[in-house]
């Protein structure tokens, strides 16, 4: 018996895609949803979904644990608004839990972007979603992360993902990720090296073009190649930004009058 955890906020134009994708899967639908006023916990509930909501100050770990615990059955699998479980992957969740090798899964997100499926710039990304009850709990602000005690499998198939969008959409999201991260780096001690500045960026950039082949998935790869660029860039100058504010107080911006 399946559960599938489905995290939301203001995701009205996404959710009924994520829905439906999972309803020949799972037995229940568990939404938990932050606040939203777009009409995204009407469109849920029409589609079968159970609704829970949760207070906007909590991080996106702990909305996920939140939403485990609310979950009844022995497996759950977690999916974001933005995504959709693919026929493939479908059938291949349906197939191993009818004899589970592992009690933890991993499956590959493909991102849609600029009218096509990425092959390779941000492909695969291995992301830990089919777990047995009481052994997954999710740590982090911003990026969660899932821990997990064991072996971990792979399923066949793709968890499709609709990321942005458009380019401002992106771009804002970017610069958003950029400060926090810079804020947790500062707050877990790490301090701005100009190097970082300068070689870090390039590599991220060299990574996805180059290393993860993103060339081959021509003028969109570099796009992404460059988000990475400006991603890594933003970080150490907002990291920097914080230790001149620490050095010089929050009004480093305004200049003081004489």
């Amino acid at each position: 018996m399946l559960s599938v955890l489905i995290r939301t906020k203001n995701e009205v134009e996404n959710i009924e895609r994520a829905i439906n994708s999972v309803k020949n899967l799972a037995q229940e639908i568990i939404v938990v949803d932050d606040g939203s006023t777009d009409g995204t916990v009407e469109k849920a509930k029409s589609l079968g979904a159970k609704i829970f909501t949760v207070q906007t100050n909590n991080t996106f770990a702990e909305k996920l644990n939140y939403g485990i615990n609310l979950c009844r059955n022995e497996w759950i699998f977690v999916l974001d608004a933005d995504e959709e479980v693919s026929e493939e992957l479908r059938d291949s969740i349906i197939s191993e839990l009818k004899n589970p090798k592992f009690k933890a899964y991993e499956v590959t997100r493909k991102t849609y972007y600029l009218g096509k499926f990425l092959n390779h710039a941000w492909y695969p990304e291995w992301r830990l979603r089919l777990f047995k009850k009481g052994t997954v709990y999710f740590e982090g602000e911003i990026h969660e992360k899932p821990v997990y005690k064991g072996k971990i499998g792979r399923l066949k198939g793709d968890l499709y993902h609709y990321s942005y969008k458009d380019i401002k959409h992106q771009y804002i999201k970017t610069v958003d990720y950029a400060n926090i991260i810079a804020i947790n780096l500062f707050k877990e001690g790490k301090r701005f090296k100009f190097y970082n500045l300068i070689f870090n960026p390039i590599w991220s950039f060299t990574k996805v073009f180059f290393i993860k082949l993103g060339f081959l998935d021509g003028f969109r790869g570099f796009l992404v190649a460059v988000s990475a660029f400006i991603y890594t860039f933003l970080k150490y100058l907002f990291l920097l930004e914080l230790e001149l504010k620490e050095k010089y107080g929050e009004n480093l911006w305004k200049r003081k009058s004489s």
